[in-house]
C-alpha cells in the first residue's frame, strides 16, 4: 500500500514540475504593478504641471506633459527657447523622471 501511494505521489509530482517551471518563466506584469506605474506616472505629471504653474517663465496652459514609465514627453507651444528649456529643466529635476523628450514648438 505504501509503495502504491509513493508511486502515485511521484507520478503526480513529475507531472506538476513542467507546470511550475512554465509559471516561473512567465514575466507578465501583474495588474497591481501596472496600476502602480499609472499612479506613479500621474503623480510625476501632476508635480511637473504644478511646478510650471508656480514658475512665471513657463506657461502651464500651453505646454502639455505626458509621462509613461518615468519618461516625460513635453509638447505644445512656448513663446521662446528659454521657456522651452526651462520647462525641460523643471521636468528633468522632478523626482521619478528617468528621461525627458522635449517636443515643444517655439513660436517664431
Amino acid at each position: 500500500m505504501k509503495a502504491k501511494l509513493a508511486a502515485v505521489c511521484f507520478i503526480a509530482g513529475a507531472l506538476l514540475v513542467p507546470v511550475a517551471g512554465y509559471t516561473a518563466d512567465t514575466k507578465e506584469p501583474s495588474k497591481m504593478d501596472s496600476a502602480k506605474e499609472v499612479i506613479d506616472d500621474s503623480v510625476i505629471t501632476t508635480k511637473i504641471k504644478a511646478e510650471f504653474a508656480k514658475d512665471k517663465a513657463v506657461s502651464a496652459m500651453n505646454i502639455k506633459v505626458d509621462t509613461d514609465k518615468g519618461v516625460v514627453k513635453l509638447s505644445g507651444n512656448a513663446k521662446s527657447k528659454d521657456e522651452a528649456d526651462k520647462a525641460a529643466s523643471i521636468a528633468k529635476s522632478t523626482k521619478g523622471v528617468s528621461s525627458v523628450k522635449n517636443d515643444i514648438q517655439v513660436a517664431k
